[in-house]
């Protein structure tokens, strides 16, 4: 959903959030994740909400905002980490699933600048990619969305197994 209530996420929320990250999968136990957040009412918020697409300014209700970056290398030899994307999107994913868990709606965007994301965020670009950026939160009233993400606000279509699962060779 893009449409947010501003019920504060609570510290046991965040806690379980965050546990839930810490643990997914990731190659060698790497946890190759990182991620910036910001709660409602606090600069970091405004900051992330700055950093955002006009066309995700509706995520600014969201009480919890997240840009998730990813270590370019392993820690234990400095090589670079060929699944460190892969791997910071299973903690992705156990963060939504657990959102979900808790009541709440997990939305994941690209839709930001990341570009600015590291200066704005203090993360060092050298080390880190930005991947993507998160708002979660208790899922709000539709109706006060602009009338046309609205119209988007419901589950959105799936592709069949059979377009994206091959026995044997592709086939696409």
């Amino acid at each position: 959903p893009r449409a947010f209530r501003q019920d504060p996420i609570t510290k046991a929320q965040l806690a379980s959030l965050f546990e839930a990250m810490r643990w997914a999968p990731s190659c060698f136990n790497e946890q190759p994740w990182r991620l910036c957040y910001g709660l409602a009412g606090e600069p970091a918020h405004a900051r992330i909400v700055g950093l955002l697409v006009e066309a995700n300014q509706w995520a600014a209700k969201a009480p919890l905002l997240i840009v998730l970056f990813n270590r370019r290398n392993f820690s234990h030899n400095d090589k670079p980490n060929r699944t460190a994307a892969f791997d910071t999107g299973s903690a992705w994913m156990a963060l939504a699933l657990e959102a979900r868990h808790l009541g709440l709606y997990a939305h994941g965007m690209a839709g930001y600048d990341v570009a600015r994301s590291y200066e704005a965020l203090g993360v060092p670009e050298s080390d880190y990619e930005s991947i993507a950026a998160v708002a979660v939160g208790a899922h709000g009233d539709p109706a006060e969305l602009p009338e046309k993400l609205r119209e988007r606000e419901g589950p959105s279509d799936r592709e069949p197994a059979s377009a994206f699962a091959f026995s044997g060779r592709f086939a696409g």
